[in-house]
């Protein structure tokens, strides 16, 4: 059973005591296509619940990274800035975004796990 929790706006972040680790989705992946380009927050950056934390671009499309849960960012993935093909190769696993340490772990409980996110993805699609 994976440990993944999913957000509306395709992110899915993975809980260590009270890091996260954040990144995008297999799905998001999908839709946007070849990712050329990544920008992430800087490390130390105070971000809020849904506000924007980055930014993809794709052969397609860019489109902005939110951030699920509030926190102080403690790392960034620099190797998925160096070489942005990484995300479509492992989006959910070492082509993570950035980790925070989380403000309200409470935020947690308002993201859907995988069963739901994948309900929620199918449906999107229509």
């Amino acid at each position: 059973m994976s440990n993944l929790k999913f957000s509306k706006e395709h992110e899915w972040i993975k809980l260590d005591g009270d890091i996260a680790t954040i990144g995008i989705t297999k799905h998001a992946t999908e839709m946007l296509g070849d990712i050329v380009f990544v920008e992430l927050p800087e490390k130390g950056s105070s971000l809020e619940k849904d506000s924007t934390a980055g930014v993809v671009e794709s052969t397609k499309a860019a489109s902005d990274v939110y951030i699920p849960v509030s926190g102080e960012v403690t790392e960034n993935n620099q190797g998925i800035v160096d070489d942005p093909a990484k995300i479509n190769a492992d989006p959910e696993g070492a082509a993570w975004f950035f980790k925070v340490k989380i403000k309200n772990k409470s935020e947690i409980d308002g993201l859907m796990n995988k069963e739901e996110y994948e309900k929620f993805a199918k449906e999107s699609n229509k």
